[in-house]
């Protein structure tokens, strides 16, 4: 009777324990089901398309590792792999600097009406890619647009910004401009929130603004710098939009693989080879994660210098 009684009791202590595990596991549910069916899936069927390829000749037939091997060699893939690296060791770190510092201003209550000032920076985000990509192409313009207009007005050449050399830097501008509200909220909270204490021990120390700013802000902004660098990282090499809205206005100069990501839309929508667009794809995504774990591996790094 006693071991019965011992049994029940032990039942007793783990059926609340299952049934908190089964309720956990019902509320996770959905975002599992969402997340497979969002992500996992479509991963799982780009890598399997990347295995196969089809032929007007002998249907589709397995492959292998081919396309990889094949991308891999690919000069218009490499190229535009060359040029979004470009891309993002120049334009990311101006980007962060130019957010750092409007962060920090904001931040020092010396800008007037900051709230205003704040929503100004933060509109262009807003604005959609499409809409602002256009509305720069028409100022880029030499004969039509705004920048064109003013360099003859001060009788000046207009510079080419829709020509071979400086498209790249008329992208990063179009895409820092679009940007740089959205990292300056990211820094503005984490300075919002470093605790009033540290600000307090450092004017007893005697410290200026500037001392402030270096001993104080910029090393409790490391994690959200961090985390700043790591969407740029993964937002250049997605570069697609700009440079595609872009190949209007600049047709000879933007072509069909100016970014690994048009490189394969246009693969993929316009020349028929999905399997090899999905190759491409993913070996963009193993890119990707490579150099964002490279960048957070390096600032960790230096954190654990520091």
């Amino acid at each position: 009777m006693a071991v019965v009684s011992h049994g029940m009791a032990v039942r007793e202590q783990v059926h609340p324990s299952r049934r908190r595990a089964l309720t956990g596991f019902l509320f996770f549910a959905p975002f599992l089901l969402v997340f497979v069916a969002a992500i996992v899936a479509p991963l799982l069927y780009a890598m399997g398309l990347s295995l196969f390829r089809r032929r007007l000749i002998g249907g589709t037939t397995f492959v292998g590792l081919d396309n990889y091997l094949r991308a891999a060699t690919d000069p218009q893939f490499l190229a535009g792999l060359g040029r979004v690296g470009l891309f993002l060791v120049v334009q990311v770190p101006v980007m962060l600097l130019l957010a750092l510092f409007v962060a920090l201003a904001i931040d020092s209550k010396r800008v007037w009406w900051p709230k205003l000032f704040r929503l100004g920076v933060f509109v262009p985000y807003a604005v959609p890619a499409v809409v602002g990509t256009l509305m720069w192409g028409f100022m880029y313009g030499a004969q039509f647009g705004l920048i064109g207009q003013v360099a003859r007005a001060f009788g000046m050449d207009p510079p080419d910004l829709l020509g071979s050399t400086l498209m790249l830097p008329s992208l990063a501008n179009i895409v820092t401009w679009q940007f740089v509200g959205y990292n300056m909220l990211i820094l503005y909270a984490a300075l919002r929130a470093i605790p009033q204490d540290l600000y307090d021990a450092a004017e007893v120390d005697g410290a200026g603004e500037l001392r402030k700013v270096w001993s104080v802000k910029l090393p409790a902004l490391r994690p959200a710098l961090l985390l700043a660098a790591i969407f740029s990282v993964i937002g250049s090499f997605q570069l697609f939009t700009e440079p595609k809205v872009m190949t209007d206005l600049a047709p000879a100069v933007i072509g069909t693989s100016y970014t690994p990501n048009i490189y394969a839309y246009e693969l993929a929508f316009n020349g028929q080879l999905v399997d090899y667009a999905a190759a491409l794809s993913v070996l963009l995504g193993l890119v990707t994660i490579v150099v964002a774990y490279v960048v957070q591996l390096t600032i960790a790094r230096r954190e654990r210098i520091l």
